[in-house]
């Protein structure tokens, strides 16, 4: 599937920058000021397939996800080095592409924030939201106040900046967010088995504040994962600096 993106940077190394679940590629837009100051190649941030401006389909298999970004990079250039950075279900796509089954081998992995425990109450529950119909608001404020609940953004971006605009679309019959509804069929990761397959590093880190996955947790499949103290799940977003920090440390 082809993805809407957003592109920048010049040069054969790439960053590739992906969303989590509901969200879209704007969530990104803090750190970019990092990432053009610091980051010496290409960039490209897309929406995955459900999700802002991309079109919605009938599946959204990780491994699905994973084709497509793939299938993104691979038509947008050569490149001698390719780095990978996943926010929560991104970091898990992020994981999946590091296997290299999908045509690509990134130089690192970066996930951020990635629930790596499901419990079956969380996993029936992702099941009811993605059988249940996109809700309509008759405003759009409402809609984007709604967007701004569910992705945990409440706070960390204005409601009428552009990440919040792009979490929303307009339907003859009213207002809606942007993600099918039906992406909440992703299920969890395979944990184990991605990192099992891993042809590059992967290093993996949490806000610590964050109360979707404990340290701990994350340490089970990476030693040197870390936590950024006093940060939330959208660490990117309320402190991209120190994301940025993480990510370069890595890289050098």
């Amino acid at each position: 599937m082809k993805l809407d993106h957003d592109r920048g940077g010049s040069g054969t190394r790439l960053l590739v920058l992906l969303h989590g679940l509901g969200a879209t590629r704007d969530v990104w837009a803090p750190m970019l000021a990092h990432v053009e100051k610091h980051w010496s190649g290409s960039w490209i941030a897309p929406d995955l397939r459900g999700h802002g401006r991309s079109a919605h389909t009938q599946s959204y298999a990780l491994g699905q996800h994973a084709a497509d970004v793939a299938e993104l990079v691979l038509g947008a250039d050569s490149w001698s080095e390719i780095v990978l950075v996943g926010h929560s279900m991104g970091g898990a796509v992020a994981l999946a592409l590091a296997s290299g089954w999908f045509g690509i081998v990134p130089a690192r992995a970066f996930g951020l924030g990635i629930k790596v425990e499901w419990t079956a109450e969380a996993l029936t529950q992702l099941a009811k939201l993605a059988a249940t119909p996109a809700r309509l608001f008759e405003t759009k404020e409402l809609a984007v106040d709604r967007y701004l609940k569910v992705s945990g953004l409440i706070g960390l971006v204005a409601n009428d900046s552009a990440a919040a605009n792009a979490g929303v679309a307009r339907t003859e019959k009213g207002w809606r967010l942007a993600a099918d509804p039906a992406t909440s069929s992703v299920g969890s990761p395979p944990m184990h088995a991605m990192m099992a397959a891993a042809q590059s590093p992967v290093h993996l880190a949490r806000g610590g504040d964050d109360a979707i996955v404990t340290l701990d947790q994350l340490r089970a499949f990476d030693p040197d994962a870390i936590e950024l103290p006093g940060l939330g799940h959208n660490a990117m977003v309320q402190d991209p600096e120190a994301v940025w920090r993480w990510i370069a440390e890595r890289l050098a």
